[in-house]
């Protein structure tokens, strides 16, 4: 059996509570709050068979390891992946649009892009194993939800994963602050990896030159770039625009 792991926040445990409530172990909830948030959030966990337990601030954030939790904590059984990377592209009926994430190592950063893929139907998120992040609580928190959602693949190494999405055709796609072309002249209708670098480094030389092709976002104000989630927002959702 997998080791348990913990999720905190109302949109993260909810999402557990509506798509897997029997995974859930233990949930745990703020004692001293008693507004309509939590009544109705209690009142589903006890609709699917939960029992929450009441605890006091300073327990939640221990439970959790951080005080942002909203006063809801929750034990899970870490759920199973399904499908391996060939396995999941091979299901899909329409082209992929994934998301890359390259040297994304801060977990809110990766909570965001989780989030911003879930909400533009991105079929996976993909990053290296050793310039990224895991899923952790915190990730979970950020994602609300998405975490739960969306299929996030860690790679050993990522030059080779894109030479096999080409191979599928997929066409990768990366983000450059130098490219000429910018994201909304590409077509992406087509089979699409949107391959995103860490703000302020960008992407690494190999994960550039494995690249199709690079575009840029505009920029007409003062800074010089934006964070990896508002840029992977930006990009999927151009893909979204184009493929409705």
């Amino acid at each position: 059996m997998s080791t348990p792991k913990v999720l905190f926040g109302f949109h993260a445990v909810g999402v557990r509570l509506r798509t897997a409530p029997k995974t859930i172990l233990e949930l745990y909830v703020d004692a001293t709050r008693r507004d309509a948030r939590m009544r109705q959030f209690v009142q589903k966990a006890q609709e699917a068979g939960l029992k929450p337990v009441e605890a006091d601030g300073s327990r939640l954030a221990r439970l959790a390891g951080s005080a942002g939790h909203q006063g809801v904590v929750a034990r899970v059984e870490a759920l199973a992946l399904t499908h391996s990377l060939d396995d999941l592209l091979d299901a899909i009926p329409e082209p992929p649009l994934l998301l890359v994430l390259d040297g994304v190592t801060d977990p809110h950063n990766l909570g965001a892009c989780l989030r911003v893929a879930d909400g533009a139907g991105a079929h996976a998120v993909i990053a290296p194993k050793d310039h990224a992040v895991g899923i952790n609580a915190t990730v979970a928190k950020v994602a609300s939800g998405a975490a739960e959602t969306v299929p996030y693949f860690m790679v050993t190494n990522l030059a080779r994963t894109l030479g096999e999405l080409k191979e599928r055709n997929i066409w990768c796609l990366g983000l450059s602050d130098e490219a000429t072309e910018t994201i909304y002249q590409s077509d992406l209708k087509t089979p699409t990896a949107l391959v995103m670098g860490a703000e302020g480094t960008g992407l690494r030389q190999l994960t550039r030159k494995t690249c199709d092709a690079l575009v840029s976002i505009p920029m007409r104000g003062a800074v010089e770039s934006l964070n990896v989630s508002v840029a992977s927002g930006i990009c999927l959702y151009e893909a979204v625009r184009q493929r409705l």
